[in-house]
């Protein structure tokens, strides 16, 4: 991933395999609650969309100013239309993962 290097970068993505994927020290959160208790501090925050309550977080995360990219499966077709509604950055899982060098 490009940018600073002192970039706080909060991640709300429970999966393990795709939290692996990330490759770069990120602070994990569990929950959509525990996201909205620190997100306020973070430049950076990654949802796995598709996960409950994680769309609205996302729409919280992105009202603080951070930048939100969210990732959903890409036949999730009404989901990236909510997302785009709440001005949150989604991707198809497939594109996300391709793109996360790239993304700041």
């Amino acid at each position: 991933m490009t940018g600073r290097a002192d970039r706080r970068v909060l991640a709300l993505v429970p999966d393990l395999m795709d939290r692996s994927r990330l490759g770069r020290a990120i602070e994990v959160v569990r929950t959509a609650d525990e996201l909205a208790s620190v997100v306020t501090a973070a430049d950076l925050v990654v949802i796995d969309l598709s996960r409950p309550g994680a769309l609205a977080a996302a729409g919280r995360a992105s009202a603080t100013g951070a930048v939100v990219v969210g990732f959903a499966p890409h036949v999730s077709d009404e989901l990236f239309a909510e997302a785009a509604v709440a001005h949150i950055t989604a991707l198809p899982r497939s594109r996300f993962f391709a793109r996360w060098p790239d993304i700041d």
